[in-house]
């Protein structure tokens, strides 16, 4: 086991929630601090707040983890009499780096979304607003006869000819390669100075854009020669994988619309939630979208969806899906706390098994801005 540097944490958190699912100018990433240094103990926060870092030096935190940047528009200043500059400060001083992890998480298979979704028992669920769509690139590489099974099953390991449900997928043409080693050269066909020709096998696969180096790696580990020739081609056509916002999905028995109001509150834990439509509507088909969701209800109500779930409906927005019939929830934004507990869950998870010796914690602060009274 051993302790990681911040690098190392970021880059096996970003093995399941990457910086390219972002949204276009969503400012994630590494907000104060320096990931040139041990990490051994990270707090997972929704918000950052001033009681939320007190507790992180409380706890002994190196990092601190958000899903709500702290940092979303440009500072004009830092003034440590002020909430924001003390959050600074304390940062600082404590030597704690703090990283956010905003709509990518959102996007992300596992992220706060399909958290929600599995909350609410939603099966079978599905993307509702695609934001992502994986790109493709052809790998062909020339490899000497007698070792194209094993360059062919690396790429394989490593991701590459994967088309739906099927693996291994590839194209193979033979031909004959030519070269000539020089004075340098250590070859593992021929002499100095004497053109080869050599029977070879062009092999083609498929690569999703994500893999690509991954695919490089051990296509050039596996292949024999010193100096390995291939081609990488941009494809037209994308690959079978579809992130984006939010999930819809089925609940496993028809209940009416009271029913899963109550049901949305038990499963994310808040008191009231908000509700527009008919209370005795009966609700198979549900959408739910985390944080604010106002411009989705269209989109949920096109899907089929027989209620949508997600926070901050504008007033207006609400009368006038009222009157088309369609069923809203608003249990609010601070219900993307289900993040702390699943985000300290799935890395604690995958530290274990990257030998990282490590402490994730849920914050236990309670970030809320709003009381019901």
């Amino acid at each position: 086991m051993k302790i990681p540097n911040g690098y190392e944490v970021i880059q096996l958190f970003e093995s399941f929630s990457p910086k390219y699912l972002a949204e276009d100018g969503d400012p994630i990433g590494l907000q104060v601090g320096t990931l040139s240094k041990k990490i051994s103990k990270v707090l997972i926060a929704l918000d950052v707040t001033e009681d939320v870092v007190d507790e992180a030096i409380a706890g002994g935190a190196d990092m601190i983890l958000a899903h709500h940047p702290f940092i979303f528009r440009p500072l004009k200043k830092i003034d440590f009499s002020h909430p924001h500059g003390r959050v600074i400060e304390k940062l600082i001083k404590h030597d704690i780096t703090l990283y956010a992890a905003h709509t990518n998480l959102d996007v992300a298979e596992g992220g706060v979304n399909d958290m929600l979704a599995e909350a609410l028992g939603l099966q079978d669920f599905t993307v509702l607003a695609p934001t992502y769509r994986e790109g493709l690139k052809k790998l062909a590489v020339y490899v000497p006869a007698e070792a194209e099974e094993k360059v062919r099953e690396a790429l394989a390991q490593a991701g590459a000819g994967h088309l739906g449900h099927y693996s291994h997928c590839s194209f193979s043409a033979e031909g004959i390669g030519r070269f000539k080693p020089d004075e340098h050269a250590n070859p593992h066909i021929g002499v100095e100075g004497k053109l080869e020709a050599v029977q070879e096998v062009k092999v083609e696969v498929v690569v999703p854009e994500p893999l690509v180096n991954k695919v490089i790696r051990a296509m050039l580990n596996a292949h024999p020669y010193e100096e390995v020739a291939y081609d990488l081609y941009t494809l037209d056509n994308q690959g079978d994988k579809e992130l984006g916002l939010g999930r819809v999905g089925m609940l496993p028995e028809t209940m009416t619309l009271r029913e899963f109001a109550e049901k949305v509150k038990m499963a994310f834990d808040v008191k009231t939630v908000r509700v527009t439509g008919d209370l005795t509507a009966q609700i198979k088909k549900v959408a739910v979208l985390g944080g604010t969701g106002d411009k989705f209800v269209r989109t949920a109500q096109f899907k089929g969806a027989d209620v949508f779930v997600t926070g901050d409906i504008y007033y207006h927005t609400a009368v006038d899906f009222k009157q088309e019939g369609m069923n809203i929830i608003d249990p609010g934004h601070n219900v993307e706390k289900i993040m702390k507990k699943g985000v300290a869950s799935k890395m604690d998870a995958l530290c274990k098994t990257a030998g990282f010796e490590m402490e994730w914690s849920a914050s236990i602060i309670d970030t809320d801005p709003f009381q019901v009274i």
